[in-house]
């Protein structure tokens, strides 16, 4: 990251959203309208429920054409994540998620690894990697995207770096993005926050090392007076109604969670638990913890600024 404040794009849930149409009860309905905070938006924050075919963009930059690369800059078992996506006319036409050895060969071309892991986990990175390029190219989305069984971990890391190079191309970014992954998180405050209001709310997300753990988790959807979400009392019933669950719920549940499952030796995000009747909220939750450890990994404490999408 530059030493200026970034302002980067989100478009989880972005035109995505839009093509796709209806994706179900979320963490959107607030009760004040006929229809869910997602005909209105399409942030990060919520999912779509009952999207308008003419909805436009209202908040939020398209992206720029152009090539954006992210690499690993260390090995695990021997491989690293390569990344890049290319955009013409405002979309991803291309995507080339990989994981690679010393020698640049892919994973894919492993056979042996291919086969272990098959029979261990009912997937092959041969069989997740090019699913996970062509969906990303056809969603426009890394949340659109359904989480494949048995490569978990390894969804959460394309779905994480998928969205940053979508970050870079809505700045036209074209620096690669080198990420420090394995390494010891630095101690301090690193701190996320939407810059665009969607129905009032925008997420603001702070985290805090200390002695290379993380000691708090702050994420929450805040109006312009700094109020909760969690504190909307109509809010929180009609989604508890509609959904099962409510922000007074599921955000403190992803605070805690965070903590205990990144804090776990040999912890990641990918260790929590998805809130039924808050998925969506859920992956974009993970989507911006993931980029506040990439963060902490190289110890860059600048305030990440997302501009995310907001539609009408």
């Amino acid at each position: 990251m530059k030493a200026k404040k970034l302002i980067v794009g989100m478009a989880v849930f972005s035109f995505a959203a839009l093509l796709l149409g209806g994706c179900g009860a979320d963490d959107n309905n607030t009760g004040s309208s006929s229809t869910s905070e997602s005909t209105s938006q399409t942030s990060a924050s919520d999912s779509a429920t009952t999207e308008s075919s003419e909805a436009t963009v209202v908040a939020g930059e398209p992206m720029q054409d152009g090539t954006y690369r992210l690499e690993e800059k260390n090995y695990k078992n021997d491989y690293r994540v390569t990344f890049e996506i290319t955009v013409k006319d405002g979309k991803i036409v291309e995507s080339k998620y990989d994981n690679v050895n010393a020698d640049g060969e892919s994973k894919t071309e492993n056979t042996e690894y291919n086969e272990t892991m098959k029979e261990k986990a009912g997937i092959s990175p041969e069989e997740f990697i090019p699913k996970f390029n062509e969906e990303l190219v056809a969603a426009q989305s890394p949340s659109s995207i359904e989480v494949v069984s048995g490569a978990t971990h390894s969804f959460d890391s394309f779905q994480n770096y998928a969205q940053q190079l979508i970050q870079a191309a809505q700045a036209g970014n074209t620096e690669t993005i080198e990420i420090d992954n394995g390494a010891d998180l630095k101690d301090g405050t690193y701190t996320l926050e939407e810059k665009n209001y969607s129905n009032g709310y925008r997420v603001v997300f702070s985290m805090t090392v200390a002695d290379g753990k993380i000691s708090e988790s702050n994420y929450d959807y805040l109006n312009e007076a700094g109020e909760s979400k969690k504190d909307d009392a109509s809010y929180n019933e009609n989604m508890e109604a509609k959904s099962g669950t409510s922000p007074e719920e599921f955000i403190p549940n992803f605070n805690e969670a965070f903590v205990s499952a990144v804090n776990a030796e040999d912890g990641s995000v990918a260790d929590m638990d998805v809130v039924s009747g808050a998925t969506h909220s859920f992956h974009s939750f993970v989507i911006y913890a993931q980029q506040l450890l990439n963060a902490a990994e190289k110890g860059d404490q600048t305030t990440i600024e997302v501009d995310n999408f907001v539609t009408e």
